[in-house]
């Protein structure tokens, strides 16, 4: 009976295989072709009796994450130390010797190097004994090489027929054996040689005939090279006939413990400058003392020459050196502020020293106190220079810069806070306020300005909004520029002072140019930017709002109490933006109309505003049709250029790109409205949105005056007081008064 044809119950040993390919078996042998005859057979499979042999180490492959082992292992190196016993056949005094060396096992390519521990007078060419390769394993596994497998601590390894004793290795040596599963042995110990203990037990019984004195001044030199004390010094030369205190500056090298003095000459001072006061050399602490005859300051002292001409003559030296004559220089222990040295007679006094120099004592001798000595007179303040007053004549600043230097300078502007104001992207850094004028002209009381105030460089500008019927001309009232506060003197000689952006405020009133202006409303911009930076502006500061409506009395919070269990049961705690302003001015606790702005923007409901798609159209096409754009083929093969995926939609971010570079002539507030509608889950679909734009082929109905004045204008101004529709009063006296709003309560405490 047969079995099914299913995996496992079959004989042929090809199910499930996928590659039959047959290996080449021929090679490029010193220029010429070989045959390989270890190549696998069909499929890449090993013939019978062949082993397959491993083109690279079992290890390393990386380690929990899939990179080549020469990027998971560079630099990573594991040392052993080991010892081989070499056999001396033609030594009297010794049979074997025991060579210490240490093997490198590099983790990146499997490659090993040996060196040997140098030792003096070895006679014996040390160092490098198997230069960085791979080595193969003794015969007959002489085609393989060795890998990480083959070390442990007290093992035997051959390399090249001589046997290496592994005795120990270092931590990261055994925690990378511990890692890879191996079981690092205890580690073992040398075996002595006892030659090299003979030589070692001559060599410390050993006494010089002619003793000698180790001088090391190179050690000095290496570790304090570059290394220079610095002190500021004082020289009081007025005991002198036209003398005067003359400063100073101390280099003290750490080299070689020499000083080196320069002279710090003040300008106009009369003095001729020289470049060195004391040239560099050791400072004696005697001096000045009497000249040295020659050879008595010698690194040696001769004792003794004796001997005749024919036997040669003998030297003794004097190792205690005590005929030598010596003098004490001044060392860095020797110097401290406060103190005096003596510089060739002259009395100097250290007064200060740089932080390298504080850092050395510090770290060195522990010192801790560096007051610098007070030697100079305070300065005398500089006399002030009187400024005429302004002419009228440019502006003042540039009037000033006249009176300050014979060459006239260009007004130097805060390019800093221009960097950082100035427009970037969709953060235009301009506070942006709807004005009225207050007059008591009917006329006039009901025009309506844009004033705009400028971060970058603290100008303003005005623009007229236009009224149907008014008979006023609408557009610039005010050109960009930095306005005065009013009541100011116009010929004097301080500078004016300008309107800053912490002047402009809802509810406030400035004056430009003799005309005054109430600000009634501010854009969600202005308000948002000024509550998000209320360190700058402290009219919008919450905590200070809090405080104020905390320190209200008894019967006012009896009335707020009141005033919610009237209106806030029927509204689930919300009130109307009136009501609540109502409310709030009546406590009479001084919050103007820009505090009571913030405080309602922040307990206010935002509801979603649904915006007129087809009147946003009518209007977008105004605009593209009075500046005659006409390019909507080239628009929509850019949209088509940019969908790679030819989906036919882009993500939002990449659309507002495109009309940017197509600088398409919509206001900012309309575009940003267009592509939100345009907007879903997968993108925008750009095909529908040139087909809304293009007034050629789909032309909209005209649109009215109010309703273009309505994205250019006062579109603006929807996130400010027009955009706050019902208050969150309960939550917000909640955590200020810390009380609900209950019916039952409000009532008890009005009777």
């Amino acid at each position: 009976m047969a079995l099914p044809l299913m995996p496992g119950n079959s004989p042929n040993a090809q199910l499930g295989k996928e590659r039959f390919h047959k290996s080449q078996h021929f090679l490029v042998h010193s220029g010429s072709m070989v045959v390989d005859l270890e190549k696998p057979g069909i499929g890449g499979e090993p013939l019978i009796g062949q082993k397959k042999v491993p083109k690279y180490s079992v290890y390393p492959k990386g380690e929990a994450r899939d990179l080549p082992s020469w990027v998971a292992f560079d630099k990573q190196t594991l040392c052993f130390e080991a010892y081989f016993k070499e056999a001396e056949f033609d030594a009297k005094v010794e049979t074997y010797r025991i060579r210490k060396c240490k093997i490198f096992f590099y983790l990146e390519d499997d490659t090993i190097q040996v060196t040997e521990v140098k030792f003096k007078n070895s006679g014996l060419p040390q160092g490098t004994l198997i230069h960085r390769h791979r080595i193969p394993l003794p015969p007959p596994n002489d085609d393989q090489f060795y890998n990480v497998y083959h070390f442990n601590i007290n093992k035997d390894i051959v390399f090249y027929s001589r046997t290496f004793t592994v005795t120990n290795c270092d931590l990261f040596t055994k925690n990378f054996l511990s890692k890879l599963g191996l079981s690092v042995n205890e580690p073992a110990t040398v075996p002595e040689d006892p030659y090299t203990n003979l030589r070692q037990q001559h060599e410390a019984s050993m006494n010089p005939l002619r003793p000698y004195e180790r001088l090391h001044p190179l050690k000095q030199f290496l570790e304090n090279d570059g290394k220079t004390l610095r002190f500021y010094c004082l020289w009081d030369d007025t005991d002198s006939l036209f003398g005067d205190q003359r400063e100073l500056v101390l280099h003290y090298y750490l080299a070689d413990d020499t000083v080196e003095i320069i002279e710090v000459i003040p300008p106009n001072s009369g003095r001729v400058h020289v470049s060195k006061f004391l040239r560099r050399c050791k400072l004696p602490k005697n001096a000045p003392v009497q000249m040295k005859p020659p050879g008595a300051v010698t690194a040696r002292t001769v004792l003794n020459v004796f001997g005749s001409m024919n036997e040669g003559k003998h030297v003794v030296l004097d190792s205690c050196d005590i005929g030598a004559a010596t003098d004490e220089f001044y060392k860095d222990s020797d110097l401290a502020i406060g103190k005096e040295i003596n510089v060739w007679g002259r009395r100097v006094l250290l007064t200060d020293c740089d932080e390298f120099t504080k850092a050395y004592y510090r770290f060195k001798y522990g010192r801790e106190d560096f007051t610098p000595v007070q030697h100079k007179a305070p300065a005398a303040p500089k006399p002030p220079k009187p400024v005429p007053p302004y002419n009228g004549f440019g502006s003042e600043e540039d009037s000033l810069g006249n009176c300050q230097g014979l060459m006239p300078k260009p007004i130097q502007k805060d390019f800093r806070k221009f960097m950082e104001k100035d427009s970037n992207g969709l953060n235009s850094n301009v506070l942006s306020f709807k004005a009225r004028m207050i007059t008591k002209d009917p006329v006039h009381r009901e025009r309506v300005f844009l004033i705009c105030y400028y971060l970058s460089d603290d100008s303003m500008s005005v623009y007229e909004q236009e009224q149907k019927n008014s008979g006023i001309i609408a557009g610039k009232f005010l050109e960009r520029q930095r306005v005065k506060k009013p009541g100011q003197e116009l010929f004097k000689s301080e500078l004016s002072e300008y309107f800053k952006a912490q002047d402009l405020y809802v509810g406030g009133s400035i004056c430009l140019n003799g005309v005054h202006f109430q600000l009634v409303d501010a854009d969600d911009y202005t308000l948002g930017y000024m509550e998000l930076h209320s360190d700058e502006f402290p009219i919008t500061n919450i905590g200070t709002i809090f405080s104020k409506l905390r320190s209200i009395s008894e019967d006012k919070q009896k009335e707020v109490r009141t005033f919610l269990s009237n209106n806030t049961p029927i509204n689930d705690g919300f009130v109307p933006y009136e009501s609540f302003r109502d409310l709030v001015m009546g406590l009479n606790c001084g919050l103007t109309e820009h505090e009571v702005l913030a405080l309602a923007r922040r307990y206010s409901e935002h509801p979603v505003h649904k915006e007129d798609v087809p009147l946003m159209l009518a209007v977008a096409q105004h605009y593209l049709k009075r500046n005659h754009f006409e390019d909507y083929n080239l628009l929509s093969a850019r949209f088509v250029h940019s969908d790679r995926q030819k989906s036919g939609r882009l993500p939002v971010e990449e659309v507002r790109n495109i009309c940017k570079a197509f600088v398409l002539p919509i206001p900012e507030s309309l575009q940003e409205a267009l592509l939100t509608e345009y907007t879903d889950g997968g993108g925008i679909d750009y095909h529908a949105l040139v087909a809304g734009l293009n007034w050629l082929e789909h032309p909209a109905p005209a649109v009215m005056a109010d309703d273009i004045l309505k994205y250019e204008v006062s579109a603006r101004f929807n996130g400010g007081r027009s955009g706050l529709r019902n208050i969150n009063c309960s939550k917000l006296v909640k955590e200020i008064f810390s009380f609900s709003p209950i019916k039952g309560e409000a009532e008890a405490a009005a009777s």
